[in-house]
Order: structure tokens, then sequence, then C-alpha cells
């Protein structure tokens, strides 16, 4: 086999790895658990959450995930939605700073959700959608911990908080931003914070794609100019 053609096969297997690794990193960065929609209004009331939950083991699957809603800034009127092949159990906690609200004090809240007797399958999610009735305005962000039991025994801690400024930690917490509902003109019923939070949400993932899009896009041709080179030795 020539020196070309060995060059030319050495620049076809770097472009390959190299794209390769750029489209496994976007991926990853987003395979933690999350929540949908990630930003409400706050004293939002009767909406929904979405908790979606990504498996990513390649030979085990996701059979338990235990969610933490906080109790110092708690979630009033948390209802859970059935969920096939789903079993939920709900834990009540006392709280230490009743919440009183126009139809009395609410001394109670929820503190936990655990599923479990389900199964997410390698390379595939579930969401795990909780009602409220509604939301704390005494705070910018809720911080939803959660554990993920896997059917081999290994336990995923989706717990750790960035500290502003910080990068974003190898096992983030779900975290709902709280705004102003003030400042949006919106009504908080049954919606999310912002139509402009919303559509800065979407175009931040937007973004986010178009930019491992953009960098595949240049290690190709990349590879392409370096192919021409290649090929235009080989011809001499």
């Amino acid at each position: 086999m020539s020196r070309a053609h060995t060059a030319l096969r050495r620049a076809g297997l770097g472009t390959a790895l190299a794209a390769a690794a750029l489209l496994t990193a976007a991926g990853v960065a987003s395979a933690h658990v999350t929540v949908h929609p990630d930003s409400y209004a706050k004293g939002a009331t009767d909406g929904v959450l979405s908790f979606r939950v990504p498996d990513e083991s390649d030979t085990a699957s996701t059979t338990k995930v235990q969610l933490f809603l906080p109790t110092d800034h708690p979630l009033l009127g948390v209802l859970v939605s059935p969920h096939d092949g789903w079993t939920a159990t709900v834990t009540d906690t006392k709280l230490k700073t009743p919440v009183k609200t126009d139809d009395g004090t609410i001394t109670d809240a929820v503190s936990e959700i655990t599923w479990t007797g389900g199964k997410v399958a390698p390379g595939h999610y579930e969401d795990f959608d909780v009602a409220f009735g509604q939301l704390p305005d005494d705070t910018a962000e809720l911080t939803f911990k959660t554990l993920q039991t896997y059917s081999d025994g290994k336990v995923v801690r989706w717990i750790e908080e960035a500290a502003k400024g910080d990068e974003e930690p190898e096992n983030p917490a779900p975290v709902l931003k709280l705004t102003s509902a003030t400042a949006s003109g919106t009504a908080t019923k049954g919606s999310a914070a912002t139509p402009a939070t919303t559509k800065a949400s979407a175009s931040d993932s937007t973004a986010r794609g178009l930019g491992a899009a953009g960098l595949v896009v240049g290690v190709l041709g990349l590879a392409a100019g370096a192919f021409a080179v290649v090929r235009s030795r080989a011809a001499k």
C-alpha cells in the first residue's frame, strides 16, 4: 500500500473519530435528569412539572426513581400522574414553617415521590409528571434532588448544585427557575414562567445543537481539505 493511500486512510479515520467524539460529547452533556419546563412564574398555580429520566447504562435498566421536593420552599397541592407500569409512593413531611394561604394554613407538604415497579431500558427515557396547586413566591429557584437506581444495583445521585458562575457539575440536580410574574405581565395560573423565558430556553437548546453541528461540520471541512492535499500529492 502506498504512503499516499496510508495517509488517506489515516485522515479518514481521524475525521471519523473527531466527529464521533464531538457528537458523543453533545449527547452526554444533556443525558441527565431534567425538569420541564425549566422555568415557571413565582406563585404559579395549577401547573405540571415533568421530570425526564434517561437511562445512560449500556446494559442495565432504570428500576427506581426517587424525587425529593424542597420543604423550605414547598410545592402545595402536589398530585402524581399515573404512569403505566410504575407505582408511585408519596411521602408527606410536616413543615418547619407553615404556609398561610387564602384557604387556610398548610402544615404538611410532599417531600418525596418514589416510583418503582417499572423499567426504563438502556438508551430510552421516561417522563414522570407531577401536578402542583401552587408554587412558592419567595425564592428564585427550586432544586429537586433525584436518585436513579439501576437493575444492576448502581445508584446515580443527581444531587449536585453548581454555585453561581461555576461550570455544571457531573451529576446536577434538576433545577426549576422561578421568574417574576409581574415582569412578564402574564397570568400565573397553569402556565410556565413567561413566553420570553420559554423562547429563550428553546433558543438556547437550538443554539447548543447548532454549535455542536457547526463543530462537526468544521472538522469535516478540515478533513476534506486534508483529503484534497493528500490526493493531489498521490496524483503526482
